[in-house]
């Protein structure tokens, strides 16, 4: 197989991606991915000069304000990542946990418990030319060899994933505020005070409703208001520039940032963190890349969103350096000529409600993401768009989100308390790409070290520097994000890790191959038409629900499917390369193990076309393994048979081109002849010592009636077995399909600690009630149905 296929593919079609397609995606990326910082020009200085340094008649603090948002615009959103971080995507992906499942495929560090060494097969698992096989270095060396350095880095991404979820319901909250505060200059402070608050509510509540229609529709209903914006605010701040202070340029000399810092000191130092929110939004650059290209975003931003907000920028500069007693707080609105004042106060509510659009579609995307890797409770999740992958929708945490949004504008009232904790959220989640881009520099791009050591020092100063600032307003705001993150953290990590242990169990517990080819009609077990779809995490042997389910009803169907439904730390599968089938026993017994293999990205078939599919794939593979079998009958037909009536190690890829993967020593099959596995990082430790798969090509497509004229040279015994075998699963089919999942119920062991039984006992076993079972999200039909209750005491 191919490992580059992806990459080639991929290669190719945007090589035939035209340029206006790319213009056009550029256009709609203004309406989802740079609202929130086409903003921030709203509340930035009034945020800075809230009650830290006053300004006065020597303009050198906002000279150094200026230059402090120029070069922090400069060095972070278009340096850090329009040229570098963004072309650390997992084919196409943006987010932390992009970055996540990408050093996960180079480097053994990942926890997901049920990964095959065949998976490195797919051709998406790699992004970039095989590196050389002797390709080493001492950091990768050291991430393997150190197990809790394994956790460390899945509760480093959890907390970049929590701030992203706190970040997406406090950036609505600051924007549609501040836009709206923009009625106190026409309005007297006591009716200011009791009308914006209701009015941003409700501009809140209608931006959360529209979610449903997806970001492609949104996107295009959106960029016209935000191209609108920027040409507004780079026209106010050439205008302010021309008529107020033309010699404002010269506050782009970063000699003013030391001025700065040392007429004010400690206020200048604690005023940083209304600097940052410059950036606000501009991890919804990486967040969002999903739903764009790397080039639409990149010349959105360095031709049009970049040269705008400088602009305006320094507009406001320019107009405060002039108006140094001004009657009003300082702030964006004053700045904006009274004739202008109403017009630009409707394009800003308007912007406001798109910038509040970019962080929450951000927010969708890596919850997506966080659930398919198996650290996040069960969501439905829409796909609002069968052209562009990655645009989605979750009802759950939309309106979740827009509860405690509302929650939060009442509760603050006060843009300084909303900037506070806003900025802190943004810089934690920049702080947890740096450190996970420099692992992607050494260990994905096979950099040297000192380079990503020199980009993590470089950039994690500067937002270092930023979060301390942000961490001294820990009592006016800034303590929100962390209590959120705390929260989502504590969710994320305790249905992980139950999810983990569940798997344990599940691993310990498994029966025998040899246990269910002894089943038969000696025991009492019958065998009832159509086909029973066994639904389990293991991807060998046979799960312990489905001998409890024969213990207490003895019988199974004619056709018996143990089916694997698995993420891979990759954005999408080939549908090629999707199913991996092979046979549990006997040719005769009509039992197979599919295991159908799913990216992050992917869209879940519903079950109609999912069973269509599977029956359809396992009639290829019953095709293709009679075909082998005719092949080697002459030579050593004994061999073959005797080992695949005791074996199920030999599977097979199949679609246009079946592959054959002897993945020998998975995970999970080397528990196999141990006594007890006392954790999964024993089996994993020993998955890894385990040689690699042997992929065997098979140099023919498989097709409908491709075996039909094979008759003069098959025997007419072996084509009869295999016209049965293609009659007995047809017939299944007609005869109707159960699904038979497992209805669990998790118990800490006796002598667990306080921590794990409140974990286990309590919070995962509350998650699980309160989230969509793994029927609804298979999408199975009650009808057809069959849980069989299992209690897990791990």
């Amino acid at each position: 197989m191919d490992l580059n296929l992806g990459k080639c593919c991929g290669s190719r079609s945007s090589k035939k991606e035209s340029w206006r397609s790319v213009l056009l995606l550029a256009y709609q990326s203004l309406g989802v991915v740079y609202g929130d910082l086409s903003i921030s020009p709203l509340y930035v200085f009034k945020s800075t000069f809230a009650e830290d340094i006053q300004h006065s008649e020597t303009n050198e603090e906002i000279y150094g304000v200026m230059s402090f948002v120029f070069w922090t615009l400069t060095l972070v959103p278009l340096l850090k990542y329009v040229f570098i971080v963004l072309r650390a995507d997992d084919n196409g992906e943006g987010g932390t946990f992009a970055l996540y499942s990408l050093i996960c495929r180079h480097v053994k560090v990942s926890l997901l418990p049920n990964r095959q060494v065949s998976d490195e097969a797919l051709s998406t698992y790699k992004l970039e030319h095989p590196p050389e096989k002797n390709h080493d270095s001492c950091v990768k060396r050291y991430l393997e060899k150190h197990n809790w350095l394994h956790t460390a880095l899945l509760l480093l991404v959890l907390l970049g994933t929590c701030m992203v979820i706190g970040d997406g319901l406090l950036t609505p909250a600051i924007s549609v505020f501040s836009a709206v505060s923009g009625l106190e200059l026409n309005m007297s402070k006591e009716h200011h005070q009791y009308a914006v608050i209701p009015i941003t509510c409700f501009i809140l509540v209608c931006l959360f409703s529209l979610q449903h229609f997806g970001t492609h529709r949104v996107g295009f209903v959106f960029a016209p208001i935000v191209l609108t914006w920027l040409l507004c605010i780079s026209g106010i701040g050439l205008y302010n520039i021309i008529q107020w202070n033309p010699h404002i340029y010269k506050a782009l000399s970063p000699t003013y940032m030391f001025m700065f810092l040392r007429k004010t000191r400690v206020s200048g130092w604690m005023s940083l963190g209304g600097i940052l929110l410059c950036i606000t939004g501009a991890e919804a650059m990486f967040a969002d890349l999903g739903h764009f290209n790397y080039a639409a975003i990149q010349i959105a931003f360095t031709f049009l969103v970049y040269p705008a907000l400088i602009l305006a920028y320094m507009g406001q500069a320019a107009y405060l350096s002039r108006h140094h007693h001004s009657a009003h707080a300082i702030g964006f609105y004053v700045s904006v000529p009274k004739c202008l004042h109403w017009p630009v106060l409707a394009v800003a509510i308007l912007a406001s409600v798109v910038g509040s659009q970019a962080i929450i579609s951000g927010t969708f995307s890596i919850i997506n993401q966080s659930q398919s890797l198996g650290c996040f409770p069960r969501v439905k999740v829409i796909h609002t768009s069968d052209k562009i992958h990655g645009q989605i929708y979750i009802p759950e945490i939309n309106w979740m989100l827009m509860i405690l949004c509302i929650a939060v504008t009442i509760g603050f009232r006060d843009v300084k308390h909303l900037g506070n904790a806003s900025g802190l959220a943004v810089m934690a989640v920049m702080l947890v790409t740096t450190c996970l881009t420099s692992l992607v520099i050494v260990l994905c791009w096979h950099k040297p070290p000192i380079l990503a050591l020199a980009f993590l020092l470089f950039f994690g100063s500067i937002e270092l520097l930023y979060f301390s600032a942000s961490l001294t307003k820990f009592r006016e705001g800034a303590w929100l994000p962390i209590l959120l993150s705390l929260i989502f953290m504590i969710i994320m990590f305790v249905w992980h890790y139950t999810t983990i242990k569940k798997y344990e169990f599940d691993l310990q517990n498994k029966v025998s191959l040899e246990w269910l080819l002894a089943l038969g009609p000696s025991l009492g077990i019958t065998r009832v038409p159509g086909i029973g779809l066994v639904f389990t995490d293991l991807t060998s042997g046979i799960p312990a629900n489905f001998s409890r389910f024969v213990t207490n009803l003895p019988a199974f169907h004619r056709v018996l499917v143990f089916v694997c439904v698995k993420s891979v730390p990759v954005p999408f599968v080939p549908p090629a390369e999707r199913y991996l089938v092979g046979r549990v026993g006997p040719v005769d017994h009509r039992s197979y193990r599919c295991i159908v293999r799913y990216g992050y990205r992917d869209v879940h078939q519903d079950v109609d076309s999912f069973e269509t599919e599977l029956v359809s794939k396992l009639a290829d593979f019953i095709r293709y393994d009679w075909h082998k079998r005719t092949q080697q009958e002459d030579d050593n037909a004994r061999s073959v048979h005797s080992n695949e009536s005791s074996s199920e190690s030999r599977l097979a890829v199949i679609g246009t081109v079946a592959y054959e993967i002897e993945d020998n020593l998975q995970p999970e099959s080397v528990s196999i002849g141990f006594s007890t596995v006392e954790s999964m990082e024993d089996v994993i430790q020993m998955a890894e010592a385990a040689p690699t798969a042997t992929i065997r090509r098979v140099r023919f497509a498989l097709e409908e009636n491709s075996y039909e004229d094979e008759g003069s040279s098959s025997s007419a015994e072996a084509e009869a077995e295999l016209r049965s075998e293609l009659r007995d699963l047809l017939a299944a089919q007609e005869a109707g399909t159960a699904f038979i999942l497992g209805h669990s119920h998790v118990k800490a062991k006796q002598g667990s600690s306080v921590m794990k039984r409140l974990a286990v006992n309590f919070g995962y076993n509350f998650l699980r009630r309160n989230c969509r079972g793994p029927d609804v999200a298979l999408k199975v039909p009650p009808v057809s149905l069959l849980e069989v209750g299992m209690v897990y005491v791990v």
